[in-house]
């Protein structure tokens, strides 16, 4: 008996992290019981429980998905927190202690900003900043309270404080800035004199970022520093160490640094034992700037090298290139170790891919992606700072002799749990599924990217509604997407509802330095960096997938305003430039980017009406932001968007179905979108399927959808019963299809389904990223169809699933885990002689409904023959462990 993954807010012991509202959840497993009877929450001021501040007492309300107590919680506090469950056995599990701390929240800061006397005359030299302080005999806890603009590193007494990287991250700085807290209690040394430095880089704050070739300083020009040093005494006395003018600052090592170009580090500018007490540095600080907007406590889960690659493979190749080649694409950093004499310049270029042979990396367009070292004479191993890359080989140049065993590539990304898992019996499909996974692990820093590679490396809202609940199924996603949808809520502000392209909103800033019109009214096909369809309806997908796959109303609560808006704006814009129609006709739309199905082949924009697609959006968008009113108990606007919602349907099906209630627009995408959506008529459902079947078949069972008709085209297949298309899709090894890229060499997921050309040359060089994780959707499809595991909305977070697993032939086997918000789900089958055996795992205290593919005369459930499922075909399961055997010579 356990309980396990207890969190605050979806983070395991938060230390100062946003938490007005605390919900707590847990997965409780391993006991003979099937539910929870009753449950009991505790918070303390102590680890032993002693100093109670809250006592839930036994409930059977407490939901482990969410509780969130009636508690006040104070700034600057650590709270610990246990759980009691008991189980419909009698059982009684009680959980491990675990905690959470407060940051500052709204309290005043005792330090000030700073900055380095030297950059106020040059802005781009990089500054250390440093201060001595005394530590008391009788210390018994120390924080740091720390910002740096644009990014930091911070050492105590010589050592990094955190694993973590890129602080304070990347948000929209002209809204918000989050600081972030450290724990420097096991750095400090008691009754001595210790020392504090931090190191600033340009990051997204300073440096170059935007498509704009010489766009930089996008939200901010200075180095800035803020801190707040507080050591607590066994009295309970606290001393403070804040930034003010009495911190020492130096010219850093870093010359150069930026996302998109690297990084340039002379070690022969190295301060002696930085950040000790032995160390004294020239310079003096000033009073910064300062920021004029707020300062947060964290929302953003740490980004970590959460895995190394040692001893890559050392090519030479034919223009006599030195290149390293990792196997894999990733985003993070090469590290090496130099041993070169004083003076030698070392560089690291980046690169996706080789051609012909040898290395390349225009199809980074603008970005450099390098790191030049020069060697201070000294043995030791070398990191960038303030950047990262996305890469799979390295060439190396200046370095006497390249030894593969000297370099390790450092795979970083925000620290999410790893929650699922899908292994078949193609190797080829196992390839795809981790190519899936990857593009998550390589575009999930802070914001979840569209490319981690080239001179763009933005938060772009198509990609990342489309891809959410795939990314949900593959790790714990709600804390990431939770920062992602805050800073989606500020940016809407600025467009009255309307949600920009890409958060945070880099395209309207550059608008904005550039003194460029944010006039809302737009002629079709206009340019505007925000409204686009499919993009901004990131704004209610989100939320609502959060929602189906972990239960969390507060977090619901705290994101409808944000669906709500975004509807709102559309509705706005329907009625001022549509008449009131119900279809959305008017603004710029990606609708459904890098289809196939365009005439114009040179266009990016694919075949599908705009409006179409526009309209589509604004149903469904309205239907879940319903839902979502419905949930939350605001039932005035859940009637309201259900009925706008009406109103949209009506007018789709009269803008598009013809008078014999034929659909008239005949894109795989457009029929997709009738069938997924529920916007076709019941009666025309089963048309509208029999002619996506024949266009597939036509196009010699292949593809030709993009952003937005790729996202739902095997589901919506499954759901109408041909599973077979389906399959099809996922095992076409020939262009346009997933299994192409596979064959070609891909590690992770392409942005076009033709990034790298049968004779293996790249495509194109404007837009042509390899690592770009949109039509990685396919593994939600592998999820829910191959291998049946879905979430049921009516017990959401997992409470309820329907497994209905969708077997094919062409596969031996296909199986999946799962680990959901409430425990352990699995779900597979595998083809045997006489039959075909699916194996179920239903975790503790939920339930779910088994549907099979087809019926049979004899079918066994864990051994004995089981006429309910040979007669229903479906089955309610308890949480335990299941296996059903279906006979072979069983009609489908």
């Amino acid at each position: 008996m356990r309980i396990r993954n207890m969190q605050v807010n979806h983070l395991t012991d938060p230390l100062g992290y946003e938490c007005e509202y605390p919900v707590f959840s847990w997965v409780t497993e391993n006991v003979r019981g099937k539910y929870q009877e009753k449950a009991r929450m505790e918070i303390a001021l102590d680890r032993a429980m002693k100093k109670v501040i809250y006592d839930s007492g036994w409930q059977r309300e407490i939901d482990s998905c969410g509780f969130c107590p009636n508690v006040q919680i104070s700034p600057r506090t650590r709270y610990y927190w246990r759980v009691k469950v008991l189980t419909d056995r009698r059982e009684k599990v009680v959980s491990p202690v675990a905690w959470f701390e407060t940051g500052k929240s709204q309290e005043l800061w005792q330090g000030q900003w700073i900055q380095a006397d030297f950059n106020q005359k040059n802005p781009e030299i990089h500054p250390l900043f440093q201060k001595k302080f005394q530590v008391p005999k009788d210390l018994a806890s120390a924080r740091i309270y720390i910002c740096g603009l644009g990014l930091f590193e911070v050492l105590v007494n010589g050592e990094k404080v955190s694993e973590e990287y890129l602080a304070p991250f990347y948000t929209d700085y002209h809204n918000w800035i989050q600081y972030v807290t450290y724990d420097i209690t096991p750095l400090l040394k008691k009754g001595e004199e210790n020392a504090v430095g931090a190191a600033l880089g340009n990051g997204w704050y300073k440096g170059r970022f935007s498509y704009e070739k010489d766009m930089y300083g996008l939200y901010g020009k200075d180095f800035q520093l803020l801190a707040e040093l507080r050591l607590e005494r066994e009295t309970g006395e606290e001393l403070v160490i804040a930034t003010d003018e009495s911190w020492e600052c130096g010219p850093s090592p870093v010359k150069e640094s930026g996302i998109y170009d690297g990084e340039v580090y002379d070690a022969r500018l190295e301060t002696d034992h930085f950040a000790t007490v032995s160390c004294t540095l020239p310079c003096k600080a000033v009073k910064g700037p300062g920021v004029s907007v707020p300062l947060k406590d964290r929302l953003s889960p740490p980004l970590r090298i959460i895995q190394r690659i040692q001893e890559p493979k050392k090519i030479l190749t034919p223009a006599g290139e030195t290149v390293l080649d990792f196997g894999q694409e990733i985003t993070g950093w090469a590290e090496f170790l130099c041993d070169e004499e004083k003076g030698r310049e070392i560089r690291l270029q980046y690169g996706e891919v080789l051609q012909d042979g040898c290395f390349y990396r225009d199809n980074l367009r603008t970005a450099k992606a390098e790191m030049t070292y020069i060697s201070s004479g000294e043995k030791q191993w070398v990191r960038p700072h303030f950047t990262f890359y996305g890469f799979r080989y390295v060439k190396v140049t200046g370095m006497t002799e390249v030894d593969p065993r000297n370099f390790t590539a450092c795979v970083i990304h925000s620290d999410i749990r790893r929650t699922g898992n899908i292994q078949t019996s193609s190797e080829k499909v196992n390839r795809l599924f981790e190519n899936t996974v990857w593009g998550q692990k390589g575009n999930f820093l802070d914001v979840p990217t569209d490319c981690p590679q080239r001179d763009e490396r933005l938060g772009w809202t198509g990609d990342a509604q489309a891809f959410c609940a795939t990314a949900s199924f593959h790790m714990e996603t709600p804390a990431f997407y939770r920062k992602y949808l805050y800073d989606m809520k500020e940016d809407q502000k600025i467009y009255r509802g309307g949600v920009p392209h890409v958060v945070p909103d880099v395209l309207g800033q550059v608008q904005r330095i550039k003194n460029q019109s944010e006039d809302p009214v737009t002629k079709e096909g206009e340019w505007t960096t925000y409204g686009s369809c499919a993009w901004g309806d990131a704004a209610c997908i989100i939320p609502w997938t959060l929602y189906k796959f972990y239960g969390d109303e507060i977090l619901l609560a705290e994101q409808y305003p944000i669906m709500r808006d975004w509807v709102d704006y559309i509705f706005r814009v329907d009625e001022e430039q549509c008449g009131g129609s119900r279809l959305w006709s008017t603004g710029f739309h990606f609708a459904d980017w890098l289809a196939l199905d365009n005439p114009d082949k040179t266009s990016s924009f694919g075949g599908t009406d705009n409006t179409y697609v526009a309209t589509a959006f604004y149903y469904y968008s309205a239907m879940l932001t319903a839902k979502a009113a419905y949930v939350l108990g605001i039932r005035q606007d859940a009637r309201a968007y259900r009925q706008l919602a009406k109103e949209i349907k009506a007018a789709f099906r009269r803008k598009y179905f013809d008078s014999k209630g034929d659909l008239m627009v005949k894109t795989q995408t457009a029929m997709v979108l009738a069938l997924y959506f529920k916007l076709a008529p019941k009666s025309a459902r089963k048309k509208i399927a029999g002619e996506l079947k024949k266009n597939i078949r036509s196009h010699s069972m292949h593809l030709t959808t993009g952003f937005v008709g790729t996202c739902y085209l095997c589901l919506a297949l499954s759901e109408m019963g041909m599973d077979q298309e389906a399959y099809s899709l996922l095992l076409q090894e020939e262009y346009p299809g997933w299994l192409y890229e596979v064959n070609m060499g891909a590690t992770t997921v392409w942005e076009r389904w033709n990034s790298i050309l049968p004779d293996g040359h790249i495509s194109d060089t404007g837009m042509n990223s390899l690592n770009h994780y949109a039509y990685g959707v396919i593994a939600e499809w592998m999820y829910r169809c191959m291998c049946g595991l879905n979430p049921a909305e009516k017990g959401p977070g997992f409470r309820r699933a329907v497994i209905a697993p969708k077997p094919d032939r062409r596969l031996g086997f296909a199986r999946c885990s799962y680990d959901s918000a409430r425990g352990l789900y699995e779900s597979g089958w595998e083809w045997k002689k006489k039959g075909i055996l699916f194996q179920v795992r239903v975790p503790f205290n939920t339930r779910a409904k088994f549907i099979l593919p087809y019926r049979g005369k004899r079918i066994y459930l864990n051994g004995r023959r089981n006429r309910h499922l040979e007669n229903k075909g479906k089955i309610l399961l308890d949480p335990g462990s299941y296996e059903i055997f279906v006979e072979a010579g069983q009609k489908e």
